[in-house]
């Protein structure tokens, strides 16, 4: 499908390297494409997640109506207005540290076919074999760009796990969403390791020199 993949005749250019994938993906190997170090905005729905909903799926085992199946998802707890019957109104939306939410990958990309993880801070070394089984990715946000963020989440659709707030299961439509980097991809690299490499290897060559 052009839509999930670098095609140039649907995706363009917005910028040096800088791509357009639309979500969810219904190709869930489309994602193999990428590596790491590419640039994105994403266009379709990504679905906000953190520590409760997925404390809720996996440990209590409350399976979310949502479908998850080629989606990205979002580590977030909104900052919203309650409307009335299930309907919220966007405030801001950031993004927070993925880190201790690690454990969770697995269960999202086998059980539930999520492809993509989006936060800040990158998983653990031990999500990448995860990512290389699956062809997933984790897409790193840059730091302090919530309002961005927020502006580029066009509604709130669907909300489950409510009794959370405002750590529920959120499916947000977006648009021109980003920019995101490929932090870490599915053929077993990761920005994060890499700069944690060249940093041992030049506190080596500095203390050789002492």
């Amino acid at each position: 499908m052009a839509s999930e993949r670098y095609d140039e005749t649907t995706a363009h250019e917005t910028g040096a390297n800088e791509r357009r994938l639309t979500f969810p993906v219904t190709d869930l190997d489309a994602l193999r494409t990428l590596h790491a170090g590419d640039r994105l905005r994403l266009e379709g729905h990504v679905i906000g997640i953190r520590d409760a909903t997925q404390i809720a799926i996996f440990d209590r085992g409350e399976m979310p109506r949502m479908d998850l199946t080629g989606a990205a998802v979002l580590h977030t707890a909104p900052n919203v207005r309650a409307l009335g019957e299930g309907r919220y109104e966007k405030l801001c939306i950031g993004t927070t540290t993925s880190a201790r939410m690690d454990r969770f990958t697995r269960g999202l990309m086998e059980q539930y076919g999520v492809r993509a993880i989006i936060g800040k801070g990158g998983l653990l070394a031990d999500s990448l074999p995860v990512l290389q089984e699956f062809g997933g990715v984790y897409l790193a946000v840059t730091g302090g760009a919530a309002a961005l963020e927020t502006t580029q989440i066009e509604a709130i659709e669907e909300v489950e796990f409510e009794e959370l707030m405002p750590e529920c299961l959120w499916k947000f439509r977006v648009r021109d969403f980003g920019p995101l980097v490929v932090a870490m991809d599915s053929h077993g690299t990761s920005l994060y390791e890499a700069v944690t490499a060249k940093a041992r290897d030049k506190l080596a060559e500095l203390v050789a020199r002492l």
